[in-house]
């Protein structure tokens, strides 16, 4: 008797060409991932966004229920930062109860596998604009992570964004890391980590996340319950 694959279900922007290749290697048990799109603005989310985003989110799994997945990632970070921990729990709920599916969020996974590596304070890259890093930095604090330095690309379009490259990303964290840094985080789910990760594990010798690799810890261990 074939034993049933495993349906994971990824939810993500719809400019996001990152994420999908990414998950599909890290998370070989859920892959190939099935990919809702969600539509958004050209620009970077600010929080009026928010409602919107969130029917759109929604409307994106809609064609998806009828594959009964057996999880769902959610995968917009900016989203779950500018909502607070209180909005992206709100989503995940929303997400499980639309599809019936177990959900791991891309922000929550951010908060487990720091507290899992006993993180107390962490230097952090990112793309976003002020408002974004100011709720990443709220999101941490509440849970006992401060950030001891954080630099951004600072980009204003999804078009920037996607523009960015490895090398800039490992030349973004070598340069914000400082001789004290207790951990690195690399956040979005656009930014390419698959390679840059483990490179920078081996030559920084502290605990290097993404927001990708993040996602796909947390994905396996909820798979492995």
């Amino acid at each position: 008797m074939t034993e049933k694959r495993l349906v994971g279900l990824l939810v993500v922007p719809e400019n996001n060409t990152t994420m999908e290749p990414e998950m599909n290697a890290l998370c070989p048990e859920l892959a190939p991932f099935l990919v809702a799109r969600v539509k958004r603005p050209a620009r970077t989310l600010v929080r009026e966004d928010l409602p919107a985003y969130r029917e759109s989110t929604l409307e994106a799994v809609e064609p998806f229920l009828g594959e009964k997945p057996d999880l769902v990632v959610y995968g917009c970070t900016a989203a779950g930062f500018l909502g607070g921990r209180a909005g992206n729990a709100s989503m995940v709920e929303a997400l499980h109860d639309r599809t019936g599916a177990a959900v791991v969020s891309t922000a929550e996974a951010m908060e487990q596998v720091l507290r899992h590596e006993n993180v107390a304070e962490t230097a952090v890259v990112t793309p976003y604009l002020a408002a974004v890093n100011d709720g990443l930095r709220e999101v941490l604090g509440e849970t006992g992570v401060s950030v001891e330095t954080l630099d951004s690309f600072f980009c204003e379009t999804t078009a920037a964004l996607g523009q960015i490259t490895e090398d800039q990303v490992r030349d973004k964290a070598l340069a914000t890391v400082t001789p004290r840094s207790q951990a690195l985080f690399i956040a979005c789910s656009q930014l390419p980590t698959l390679n840059v990760v483990p490179e920078l594990r081996a030559r920084l010798r502290i605990p290097v996340w993404s927001s990708i690799a993040a996602t796909a810890w947390a994905a396996s261990r909820m798979m492995a319950r």
